[in-house]
């Protein structure tokens, strides 16, 4: 087959034809380093050796996007890697970026974690679950999360006095916050204690 145009596209992409038709769009970078120009011949076999070496440097190009951005977990970056590639490029990528010291999976949960259970205040059985979602082992998630877990009765009475004060006082605030605080993925015992104390602080002012 003979290379008869090449065409540049978006996204740093170059489309090559052979033979006067269009077989694919590679990586311009990859393209460049082929050597290869219009007039040249090119096996079935030298095409689908560049066809591959651009989805690995695609995949690789795009994982090292992500991780500038914000930490991922293996199973995350892999998801996003392969909506641009194939899965088997994402796959080789994130093994490549876990070599590199790029990503770690047991860092990316610590860090996950301590987000959870602070800032957004999910209880220790929802932020294990949150962390399983991103492909976090359920045996290490439950340990980081016993690690970092605040007192879950301590943390009930922060997010009442600060999103529902009126709890102790109103009875409908009082079923929004159980409802809300059980989202979170909160015990009800453990609510049900909290507002029994708040009752009783209540009643003795």
């Amino acid at each position: 087959m003979v290379l008869t145009e090449v065409k540049k596209r978006r996204k740093l992409l170059t489309e090559l034809f052979l033979d006067g038709e269009s077989a694919g769009r590679i990586a311009t970078e990859i393209w460049l380093r082929s050597g290869y120009r219009v007039g040249d011949d090119l096996s079935e076999e030298a095409l689908e050796a560049l066809f591959q070496e651009s989805e690995r440097y695609r995949a690789s190009e795009k994982a090292l996007y992500l991780l500038e951005y914000r930490a991922h977990s293996k199973k995350e970056l892999e998801e996003k890697i392969s909506r641009v590639t194939s899965r088997e490029a994402a796959k080789e990528a994130v093994s490549r970026m876990e070599d590199l010291g790029l990503m770690d999976d047991e860092q990316y949960a610590r860090a996950r974690a301590a987000d959870l259970l602070t800032r957004k205040g999910y209880a220790a059985k929802r932020a294990v679950y949150e962390l399983q979602q991103k492909g976090i082992d359920r045996e290490l998630a439950a340990e980081i999360v016993e690690e970092l877990e605040p007192d879950p009765c301590e943390k009930i009475r922060a997010l009442l006095e600060k999103k529902y004060p009126q709890a102790g006082s109103d009875e409908a605030c009082r079923r929004r916050a159980v409802a809300a605080l059980q989202r979170l993925g909160y015990r009800y015992g453990d609510i049900r204690t909290v507002l029994s104390e708040l009752d009783e602080e209540t009643a003795d002012v």
